[in-house]
């Protein structure tokens, strides 16, 4: 599932935690994975609110330890079964180091370090992975300014980890009004997720989610709003094509899959099958647009002899797709992208392998690894998938 994020009134842990909830994160199972943790004395309530006349889902936390400063590692310690829980607080303790000139690994968190950041970031985590969102997109993010006092002090607003952690994503960010609206959980958690900062991106929508802040103000709704579906595609009717043969040799299927392809087929394959008297068989399938049905017919029946076929409607799902050339040592390896991964074209790898003395995993992991370097595309047609699940498909 992909979700989007429109930062309308910025992002915190806990706003981010209440949208999830809101678009039908089970509580229960929220819940039950900050328990694992072990942490003690907390508890995690949704409360509906209503911020600047929207009904909004508020998460509140709750903890009896009243610390707001320790280390970076306890926490560490707390979140270490959720990876995306522990890259959002090593993210923060990064940060914070730079900005100190501390080793990361002896920094204290302040403010941010008491255990209410635990419940939010492993809440946040397994929320996604209860909803089954595999990439998160966001809009550009609302920075207020001022300051906020702190146990050194007040600091500027944006916080200096805040705007740390957004500069090294290239977030899309815009001016908002006094006060703090995003915070560095809420910055991390969008860092740790791989968020995308761009537009809605193609999708099916199928829910809408409100996560409140904690105060209601007068001059924008104080929300998080989240929109989830499934990745767009364009739904084409088509036709299926298929017949029956039980005398025709392996070169000859071969060679007709690629003239269908050759000739316009949406796609074209071979399934063995056993006819009548435990004859071995073939079927020959050709999946066809409605103007290259009659052409398509043609090849099948004069190439096979078959004496008829049979003709199906279907409906075909065409996801968003790409191609884009990389190098692997100077050789051109095309790379097709979808909403689920990329793979990079075998007929190139193989060109390239052969060329370079390398192994065919290796070439085409080289692929991938210069593709993970490049923009994501943008628009319908165009999409890639951050988390990287890689499929094959017409």
């Amino acid at each position: 599932m992909l979700c989007w994020l429109n930062p309308v009134g910025g992002i915190s842990g806990d706003m981010l935690l209440g949208a999830l909830l809101d678009l039908g994160a089970p509580l229960d199972g929220v819940r039950a994975a900050v328990a694992a943790t072990g942490l003690t004395g907390w508890s995690l309530d949704a409360e509906h609110v209503t911020r600047g006349g929207l009904g909004a889902t508020r998460a509140v936390v709750t903890v009896h330890d009243e610390a707001t400063e320790r280390r970076a590692a306890a926490l560490l310690e707390r979140v270490a079964g959720w990876p995306l829980a522990v890259r959002a607080v090593r993210a923060i303790a990064e940060v914070e180091a730079r900005i100190h000139g501390v080793d990361p690994s002896r920094v204290h968190l302040h403010e941010i370090g008491g255990l209410d950041t635990v419940v939010d970031t492993v809440g946040v985590a397994a929320a996604l992975d209860l909803l089954g969102v595999t990439a998160l997109h966001c809009g550009p993010l609302p920075l207020g300014h001022g300051a906020v006092p702190t146990r050194h002090g007040p600091i500027p607003l944006p916080a200096p980890a805040t705007v740390a952690l957004l500069a090294a994503t290239g977030a899309a960010v815009t001016g908002a009004g006094q006060g703090e609206t995003v915070t560095p959980t809420g910055a991390a958690l969008l860092v740790a997720a791989g968020a995308v900062f761009g537009p809605v991106p193609p999708m099916r929508l199928t829910a809408v989610g409100y996560g409140a802040g904690g105060r209601d103000d007068p001059d924008r709704p104080n929300v998080l709003q989240a929109l989830a579906g499934g990745p767009a595609g364009a739904v084409a009717s088509m036709t299926l094509l298929e017949t029956n043969v039980d005398d025709v040799t392996g070169e000859l299927l071969g060679h007709l899959v690629a003239r269908l392809l050759d000739a316009g087929a949406a796609d074209a394959w071979i399934t063995p099958i056993v006819m009548k008297k435990g004859r071995p068989a073939h079927t020959v399938h050709v999946l066809a647009a409605p103007d290259r049905v009659a052409g398509c017919e043609r090849i099948v029946l004069s190439e096979t002899g078959s004496l008829g076929l049979r003709r199906s409607p279907v409906d075909r799902v065409a996801l968003p797709r790409s191609s884009t050339v990389v190098e692997v040592d100077g050789h051109p390896v095309r790379v097709k992208r979808g909403p689920w991964g990329a793979k990079p074209e075998h007929d190139d790898v193989a060109a390239a392998a052969a060329a370079l003395g390398l192994p065919l995993r290796e070439v085409a992991r080289r692929a991938r690894d210069d593709l993970d370097g490049r923009p994501e595309p943008q628009g319908p047609g165009d999409v890639a998938d951050p988390l990287g699940r890689g499929h094959e498909g017409r």
